[in-house]
């Protein structure tokens, strides 16, 4: 399996190919992507506002026929156009850099857009605030279905990501296919928590998983001792750190082991290895509410689970692609090697043979959520078949 590389650069095609992943539609990409073929040629942050201009013109389009199709009672018909609507704006905004002209205006569209493809799809999803020691952490929670209370897993965002991809990854959709619930969140430092409340990154996850513990527990329809937790790309950072550290996690999982994130960034200032976004020494300094670049390495000096993963005493899932242009697979051993109190490791590295070998399974994220529900079904009590 390979990415899909429409563009002579990384990271724009890894943007193609998070779209293509959540929902898009091949004609909808091709259509916005040919005008602006030529401006990805000058690098990663150039043509930028291009890129934007295209996918919302799209979105556009698109909310326009969904608004057709609810003037004639289509609510299904509407919300399945809102959601790729949604979907573009979201991917176009996450290209700009921080304070670009149009950016905060696409987010909003875009959160509008999410909540109404909800409400007119009757879609199972709830958006909730997990209570912060400073603000609230925004959530999309995904209830299994059935009676009774169930197992969940609390789903956290890489560096550039939102609540609303990690719903789209459809890991949510393939927990509750085997009986457990997700809570989708943007952790401080991303998503609702950094550009509507301005909360940076904290590297101590504990801090607000321990939050989303807490809230969960006072649900009736949670199983307060059956309760996993994962990430995505950064996340799979942050879900180890907080699997250590809050030992009422059951369980814990991450798709793409960011073992050293610290160590990566000296990495990338000698440009070994892609990033994940253009602007992106701008974007990481946003994150981390740094004023410049030195503060930024300072907040970042705890990015190192060296050290804190033999604190971990329940089974732990460690999944990585083979062939991942941002992440050293190596990272993926470390993390696996050093879990050496759980009582259950694993060490999975998605291959050519079935696909997923990118960053987080960009070419092919069906391996990574398939294996990674299976995972927690077999370790919180759910089923999977």
């Amino acid at each position: 399996m390979a990415l899909f590389e429409y563009f002579p650069n990384y990271i724009w095609n890894l943007s193609v190919a998070m779209a293509l992943e959540s929902g898009a539609q091949i004609g909808e990409i091709v259509d916005m992507c040919q005008p602006i073929r030529d401006a990805a040629a000058g690098g990663a942050d150039a043509g930028t506002p291009q890129f934007m201009a295209k996918w919302v013109e799209m979105a556009d389009t698109l909310i326009g026929l969904a608004e057709e199709d609810e003037a004639r009672g289509r609510g299904f018909s509407a919300s399945d156009k809102l959601e790729r609507a949604s979907l573009y704006l979201l991917v176009a905004e996450r290209m700009q850099g921080h304070g670009h002209p149009g950016r905060k205006a696409t987010y909003a569209k875009a959160r509008e857009t999410f909540d109404r493809s909800t409400m007119l799809g009757s879609l199972p999803r709830e958006r909730v605030e997990v209570p912060l020691s400073k603000g609230t952490m925004p959530a999309l929670y995904t209830r299994a279905p059935g009676d009774g209370p169930k197992p969940v897993v609390v789903y956290c965002n890489g560096l550039d990501s939102c609540k609303e991809l990690l719903y789209w990854s459809k890991l949510p959709h393939a927990l509750a296919r085997r009986g457990i619930s997700t809570l989708c969140v943007d952790q401080p430092g991303s998503g609702e928590a950094l550009r509507l409340q301005e909360l940076p990154v904290d590297p101590h996850s504990e801090n607000w998983a321990s939050k989303a513990v807490d809230w969960l527990e006072a649900r009736d329809d949670v199983d307060p001792k059956r309760i996993g937790m994962t990430g995505i790309s950064l996340g799979g950072h942050f879900a180890p750190r907080a699997v250590a550290y809050e030992p009422r996690f059951a369980s814990g999982a991450v798709w793409g082991a960011n073992h050293n994130w610290r160590e990566v960034q000296d990495k990338r200032m000698k440009r070994e290895g892609e990033n994940p976004v253009p602007h992106y020494w701008a974007h990481v300094m946003w994150a981390f509410g740094a004023a410049d670049m030195d503060d930024f390495l300072a907040k970042s000096t705890d990015m190192n689970l060296n050290g804190h993963m033999d604190r971990i005493r329940v089974p732990f899932l460690v999944t990585h692609g083979a062939h991942d242009r941002q992440i050293s697979v190596a990272y993926a051993h470390d993390l696996h090697d050093q879990l050496v109190n759980a009582p259950r490791r694993e060490l999975k590295l998605f291959t050519a043979r079935e696909g997923g070998v990118e960053h987080v399974g960009a070419d092919n994220m069906s391996f990574g959520r398939d294996y990674i529900a299976d995972w927690f079904a077999d370790t919180l009590g759910g089923r999977v078949a």
